[in-house]
Order: C-alpha cells, then structure tokens, then sequence
C-alpha cells in the first residue's frame, strides 16, 4: 500500500462555516484531479454521515474546501474557488460560492503573504471569485502586518466575538445563470410533481435561490433545524421544488439533472415575522439537502435583495413599513442583518451591492493528510 502524502493546508472558520484553505500553487494544475483529493481531506463519502475519516462535520456547513492564490485580473489581488465537498457521497460541487467562507480569503491571503500587508491600521482584499465570476472587497484590521481576530463583533450562530470583516459584493446579481431574475418575474407559478402548484419567487444574486411561502409547503416559517431534520417529508417535498426551479431558471436542464446539482438553487421557505425581535421577515434555508443552522450568506443576500423587489414572496412577507435599505432577517441562529443596494432602473431591477459584516479565525496550519492510492491516483491524472 502507497504511504499517505500530504497537503500545506490552514483551518479557518469564516462566520457560521469552516473549510480547508490551500494555496493553488500546492495542488494538481488539473483540477479534475481534486475532487478526490478534496473529499479524501474532508472523510467523503461517509455513509455514516459523520466524516470521522477526516476534516469535516457531518454537516454542510463543515464540509467546506477554499483555493485561493494571485489573481493576474487588474481588478483583483486574489483569485478564490469554493468547492462544497458532499457528505455521503463522492461528489465536489462548484456551482456556488459561500459567503461565509469569502470573509476567511482576505485574512487568509494576507497572513500567507498573496498581498502587501498594512503595518497597522486597515487591509482591502479585492477577490475574484472564480465559481460566479464576481467580486468581493473584504476590508478588516491589521495589527504588526497580520489580520487582526480579536475583535468586539457577535454574529449569530458563533459564540464569542471577533474582529470585524466587511464584505463587499459588487454588483452580485446573475452570480449563477447571468441574470438577477433568471425567468425575467419577480413571481412564478411552479407545477411541481407531487406537490402541485404554487407560488415562487427565483433570484440569483451572490447565489441562485428559490423562496417559496412556508405555510404553502405545510410549515409555520419558525421550525428549527431539528425539526426540519425529522421532516423527511417536507425535505423531500422541499427538494422536488428546488429541482422545478433549477430548470426554471436554467440551471439543470431536467429534474434528473438538477437532483445531481445539490447546491443551487438554495430552497428557503419565508413568513412574517411575530414580534420585533424577529427581525423584518422569518426565513430558513436547505444547504446542499439539510436545514442550515444559520443562514448562508450568499443567500442572505439574495433574500434581502428579495425583500425589496415589490411583488416577490418575501417582500410579501416584510415588514410594510421596510421596504428599503439594510434588512433584518430572522434565521435560526438569531437575527441577521444585510445591506443590500436594490434599484428599479427602466431596464428592471437591479442589485448594485451587498454588504455584511463577518468574523473569522484561523485555527491551526499544518499539513493534511490523504491516503497515499488516492494521492498516487490524482498525481499520476496531473
């Protein structure tokens, strides 16, 4: 048997999502080859759905591998590719990016010497995301020539504080199909098989998304991810309309297509909010087949943009009087908040940028190991 081999590789949360980072320049020039390598890393697949095998969770949102190096783009320091990397099966997708994982690549990129670091003060890491074709400004303090993690911001779904990350998505609409409103309608009448008909609103902005009303697919809009988990019925059911609106919108060409697309579109269901604590709208999200225990920040995005697009499901679902401006939604680990920049302009709408504020940490760098037939296999395909 071939020993194991390893990768340089750093751990890092980036908001509510954790990933593998690796410098491109320390993997195979052929990607196709890192697929395995990717899920080696990680434990997939894993019929037990715990990835002990590896770096991952068990969960979508710790199943995560970022590449960034140089960017040779005028307008970009780094170039950075996400892959979601399945848990139960052998699949790498790179159809999507993650915004919580974007808030990582500036420090990231920074403490691994890609750009000219600040001695003190400010840092903007301007990243050119290879999975949507987009750009996203990070800006976040320096301290003796190295990101700063300490900080004094809480974000939901993260014990303790961190240093503040801005992220910037510069005009992030058509991220995934090239166009904001993929079928030209803020809403859609879907015909799902074995659902039925319903109303649907699909955007794509950062990422491509999907929101339909909660009480038209039999939920309140407030279940928590556990309870979602013991829904194989409403998964189910929830699935077959994110496969509907993925050819709707362009995305898979066929239901069969779509279901081995499992990214996007995101499915969210929506409702009103009960109470001002809950923010300016209610919304849950599907990630790549489970219930997010947060909210991905791409689709945060997205639904925020949503919200102000008179006639979609979730401005339906608003709070009257926020028909404008930062919006607060109310996600199962709290309430978050998104700027989103949304003009109706005599070509339509359009969504000029995204704004959020994340944390991040590094958690160790070192070395990742792969089984060595596996390691063998992706070098001799390079």
């Amino acid at each position: 048997m071939a020993a194991q081999r390893s990768i340089p590789a750093v751990f890092m949360r980036g908001g509510t999502s954790k990933a593998l980072m690796f410098h491109a320049r320390d993997l195979p020039p052929d990607r196709t080859t890192w697929d395995a390598l990717f899920s080696a890393a990680m434990g997939s697949p894993d019929p037990y759905g715990r990835q002990l095998d590896g770096m991952g969770g068990g969960l979508s949102s710790l199943s995560k591998v970022c590449v960034v190096g140089p960017s040779q783009r005028p307008d970009a320091d780094v170039d950075y590719t996400f892959a979601q990397v399945a848990i139960g099966a052998s699949r790498v997708d790179y159809s999507g990016n993650c915004g919580n994982m974007t808030s990582a690549v500036g420090p990231f990129a920074l403490d691994e010497r890609m750009v000219a670091p600040p001695e003190d003060g400010e840092a903007r890491v301007r990243i050119f995301n290879t999975n949507t074709s987009k750009l996203i400004h990070a800006t976040f303090p320096v301290e003796d020539g190295c990101a700063r993690f300490d900080g004094d911001l809480a974000i939901p779904g993260v014990s303790g504080t961190g240093a503040p990350i801005r992220l910037d998505f510069i005009d992030p609409g058509g991220a995934s199909t090239g166009r904001l409103l993929p079928t030209g309608a803020v809403r859609d009448v879907l015909d799902v098989p074995g659902v039925g008909r319903l109303e649907v609103s699909m955007l794509d902005a950062a990422n491509a998304a999907v929101f339909v009303r909660a009480e038209d697919v039999g939920l309140t809009g407030h279940e928590v991810p556990q309870e979602l988990d013991a829904r194989a019925d409403i998964l189910a059911r929830l699935d077959a309309i994110r496969c509907a609106a993925s050819v709707a919108m362009g995305i898979a060409p066929d239901v069969e297509a779509a279901r081995r697309i499992p990214v996007i579109p995101f499915i969210c269901f929506v409702a009103s909010a009960e109470g001002d604590a809950e923010g300016d709208f209610v919304i849950r999200a599907i990630s790549n087949g489970q219930p997010h225990r947060a909210l991905p920040l791409t689709i945060s995005l997205c639904a925020a943009a949503a919200a102000q697009m008179e006639g979609s499901v979730v401005a339906e679902c608003r709070r009257p009087e926020r028909s404008a401006g930062p919006m607060r939604l109310a996600m199962p680990a709290g309430v978050l908040t998104v700027d989103a920049d949304v003009v109706r302009t005599p070509d339509g709408w359009q969504v000029r940028s995204g704004s959020f504020y994340r944390t991040a940490r590094r958690l160790f760098d070192g070395r990742v190991w792969i089984p060595g037939h596996i390691y063998r296999s992706a070098e001799g395909r390079a």
